[in-house]
């Protein structure tokens, strides 16, 4: 029998060896470049849709809540909050637009924005006021300012004004229905300004129903301390990126506790609602965490 491996040229094996591990290495780099590829795809993709797509999109959540001081008059009155549209940081007048005509589709009572108009200059809203000019509501739209706002204040008011708001500021309005007295309530901004909820309320007799507007939900701690039966904020964007399991990644100061949705404050039971906003603001981009209205029905157990 003839040894066949003497017969093999030498080198061969050698050779062979060498061409298997360039092509094992060679598959190591081609697996590395379409795993680097494929993660570079995803980014740009989850880019993309953090930053064109569900930035536009507007999420609209319904919430029954009763409450047994609601006059029976009320009954069934629908509130729409919205909050937090920062217009001038990638927002506008179209952005302004979107929002009024989802709320016609609700017809409300009441509109109530809980603050953060503009990202910092007020001029930026002047475009705005007009598709804003056109929300109606029976009982009334009503504003608070929020930490944004605070560029140009006195401006800014006089531009809400013009759309249609009225601006609370540690002040509060009654409101009437078939002899039935409801307040609305609106503080000051809690960074820039000087809350003062007593003066708030102030002129408003205790067993009277009261509907606070304050931006910084976390405000709701010392609110609860108070004869208010319902807080709504804005303010922390719901997170404005949200992860899978972990939730919010951060909260801006004044959003820490309280972040979105509905929430039980206080030993009296004041209910806070928290609006995840319209727009944006420092990064343009949201993730898991889609613009929101908020459409509150009110229910009496009288």
């Amino acid at each position: 029998m003839r040894n066949l491996s003497s017969e093999m040229p030498q080198g061969t094996a050698g050779g062979e060896a060498k061409r298997d591990l360039k092509q094992k290495r060679m598959s190591r780099r081609r697996f590395l470049k379409i795993g680097v590829s494929v993660l570079a795809g995803a980014g740009l993709t989850g880019g993309a849709y953090a930053s064109l797509w569900e930035p536009r999109q507007l999420d609209i959540t319904r919430h029954t809540l009763t409450f047994p001081s609601l006059p029976k008059a009320f009954d069934g009155m629908k509130i729409v909050q919205f909050s937090d549209l920062h217009l001038g940081f990638h927002a506008g007048a179209d952005n302004a637009a979107r929002v009024v005509q989802a709320i016609h589709h609700e017809k409300p009572d009441m509109i109530c924005f809980t603050g953060d108009m503009v990202d910092g200059n007020a001029e930026d809203m002047r475009a705005a006021i007009q598709p804003l000019a056109q929300l109606k509501a029976p009982l009334g739209l009503f504003s608070i300012l929020g930490n944004h706002d605070y560029g140009d204040v006195e401006k800014l008011i006089a531009l809400e004004e013009e759309a249609g708001f009225q601006v609370l500021r540690n002040d509060a309005v009654k409101l009437r229905r078939e002899g039935a007295v409801f307040a609305v309530a609106g503080l000051d901004d809690g960074i820039w300004g000087t809350p003062d909820p007593e003066a708030a309320i102030r002129d408003l007799p205790e067993g009277m129903f009261k509907l606070l507007l304050m931006h910084e939900p976390d405000y709701a701690d010392t609110a609860a301390a108070y004869p208010f039966h319902l807080q709504l904020s804005g303010h922390s964007h719901g997170g404005q990126i949200r992860l899978p399991w972990v939730g919010e990644v951060v909260t801006p100061p004044g959003a820490k506790r309280y972040v979105q949705g509905l929430y039980t404050v206080g030993s009296q039971g004041m209910q806070l609602y928290v609006n995840r906003g319209i727009g944006t603001t420092h990064l343009p981009f949201r993730f898991l965490c889609k613009p929101e209205l908020t459409v509150l029905t009110l229910r009496s157990m009288v």
